[in-house]
């Protein structure tokens, strides 16, 4: 019975960092506006992004640049948003579970591991729409006119980085959240087996000394 807290508890601490990596890469885009900044926005310095100051614009190119990258970022915000709300929620309910094994309340309530279990049967399968759902929208702010004009007024000054494709946040996002399938429906099956077992001990009181 020793192994079932402990291989619910790695379970839990993993689903936490995964979704810990999701929330980062997500903030990623939600606190970047873009590349360039215009010059009376920041008291005659340009903006910092990428390891460089971004400098070539000038009169409207310089405010069309800021335009392309207010609009780009707007069109991204509720898809990052709901991402990052998504992966602080799951965070919290994963240290509520923590918090609830250490104060042995599983054992005190077994229903409970069967509603755990069944939620991360739930959230395991919640994942692979929501995966969809994240690229889809990130290809529709790609695929956009905005991004073509931002893409190619950047490249027209010589700056790259900027192109419209999935970079490495939105990528690593995906790879964390994929990841999270394997992890929750993992802890599911530790869940019921713990719920299994503690049934027995429950049946035969005696056995509780093997905690």
């Amino acid at each position: 019975m020793v192994t079932h807290p402990f291989f619910a508890a790695c379970c839990q601490m993993l689903e936490i960092l995964l979704n810990l990596l999701i929330l980062a890469c997500s903030s990623v885009s939600y606190n970047s506006t873009g590349g360039y900044t215009g010059i009376t926005s920041l008291g005659g310095i340009y903006y910092y992004q990428f390891g460089g100051a971004y400098s070539g614009f000038e009169g409207a190119d310089g405010e069309k640049a800021q335009q392309l990258d207010v609009q780009f970022y707007q069109l991204k915000l509720p898809t990052v948003t709901v991402a990052m709300a998504c992966s602080g929620a799951l965070m919290a309910f994963c240290c509520l579970l923590i918090a609830m094994g250490t104060l042995r309340v599983p054992w005190h309530c077994p229903l409970c591991l069967v509603i755990e279990g069944l939620l991360d049967v739930l959230i395991a399968v919640a994942y692979i729409p929501a995966l969809y759902f994240y690229f889809h929208y990130l290809s529709t702010a790609y695929d956009s006119p905005v991004c073509k004009q931002r893409e190619a007024l950047y490249q027209s000054k010589g700056y790259s980085g900027f192109s419209c494709s999935f970079h490495g946040g939105d990528i690593g996002a995906g790879i964390f959240a994929a990841l999270g399938i394997v992890a929750f429906a993992l802890g599911a099956v530790v869940t019921i087996r713990g719920y299994q077992k503690v049934r027995k001990m429950k049946e035969k009181p005696a056995e509780m000394f093997e905690l």
